[in-house]
């Protein structure tokens, strides 16, 4: 594949015939997380949900996530795409359509889906299309995938509010974040998994707009 050819698959989707083909076998089996000890694929508690979260490279958003209270366990990997069990470099050619996810268990007990959802927004910027700061490609574009379809309507009523909070701010460009239902995540390697609790001085890339993200959004947002 020419230099070139790689250069223009970071900035759009493969279409299904072009993809990489993947393979059956998963490319890590999850163990435990580094921080706090819990089963990255449970069981979970009884009442734990679960959201994917895309905001560029996923070792800062991770640790963003791991850290809030109500947060159970976080795990990174891909989706959005459509090569099965991917490893981290064949996402990075841009042949997956996979982006770099961030997988949040959660007791809605103690934080709602909207509390998460404004460190999200205001983590990242969601306008940047195809990359995230110095990161360029589609594995870098923010997203946000769900298994419920009411959470679906809430990210994307959040959504909405901080397109305003953004317009308030200065920045009138359009955000560009996926909001969809979940089909498929797949960890990435072991080393990805709470990377910078294992190198605490590891690259971050994570940066926001500056804007800050109105809560609550409305009524409907804040059902656990």
């Amino acid at each position: 594949m020419s230099f070139l050819k790689m250069l223009s698959n970071k900035f759009k989707m493969p279409e299904a015939g072009d993809t990489l083909p993947g393979r059956d076998t998963p490319v890590m089996t999850p163990g435990k997380h580094v921080v706090n000890g819990r089963n990255l694929d449970g069981p979970y508690p009884e009442g734990m949900k679960v959201l994917y979260v895309g905001m560029g490279c996923y070792w800062g958003a991770e640790r963003a996530f791991w850290e809030l209270p109500g947060v159970y366990v976080t795990a990174v990997g891909f989706s959005g795409g459509l090569t099965k069990n991917p490893t981290y470099h064949e996402t990075c050619t841009g042949q997956t359509g996979h982006t770099e996810v961030v997988k949040v268990v959660y007791n809605p007990a103690e934080v709602s889906l909207v509390e998460l959802l404004k460190t999200f927004w205001e983590r990242h910027d969601p306008t940047q299309g195809m990359r995230q700061g110095n990161d360029v490609g589609t594995q870098y574009r923010s997203a946000i995938y769900l298994t419920d379809t009411e959470d679906i309507k809430t990210a994307k009523e959040t959504a909405n509010t901080y397109q305003q909070a953004l317009k308030k701010f200065g920045n009138t460009t359009a955000i560009t974040t996926e909001i969809e239902e979940i089909e498929e995540f797949y960890y990435a390697e072991e080393y990805h998994q709470q990377y910078l609790a294992r190198n605490p001085e590891g690259y971050c890339g994570l940066r926001g707009t500056g804007a800050t993200c109105p809560l609550p959004v409305s009524p409907s947002s804040l059902q656990q």
